[in-house]
């Protein structure tokens, strides 16, 4: 699971309409098809209904996602800052020992989200949320 398939999914679960998520983020119907069946995959589980073009509707697995979506982006949000905050403090040393600083706010992501693995890496473009 990765960061922008959880902000595609939440566009979608607020439009439930694919054609108006790709709008208001400004990308390609195919790509938030994309990602959203990219995210369905990795979670082995269908989020949406799909009846023809309209209307969509969440499953009860993808209410379940919707109900978590905004605490783990949030989490994940909140995390960066304090790194980015602690890097800024400590000049190059704190952007090295960002990984050090990191650990305390993403355990506490884990706790609440057993199973959703968060991580960030040094030559990664941006955090990541795995699902096992």
């Amino acid at each position: 699971m990765e960061l922008q398939q959880l902000r595609v999914f939440r566009e979608v679960a607020r439009e439930l309409s694919f054609t108006q998520a790709a709008r208001n983020l400004h990308c390609a119907q195919s790509t938030i098809t994309g990602q959203i069946k990219s995210l369905e995959s990795s979670l082995d589980a269908v989020l949406f209904l799909r009846r023809g073009r309209y209307p969509i509707e969440l499953t009860a697995a993808g209410a379940v996602l919707e109900s978590r979506v905004d605490q783990i982006l949030q989490a994940v949000d909140t995390a960066g800052r304090e790194v980015r905050g602690a890097a800024d403090r400590r000049g190059d040393l704190g952007r090295r020992r960002a990984n050090c600083a990191c650990p305390h706010p993403l355990q506490s992501v884990q706790r609440r989200f057993p199973s959703v693995t968060v991580g960030a890496g040094q030559d990664s473009p941006a955090p990541s949320v795995d699902h096992p």
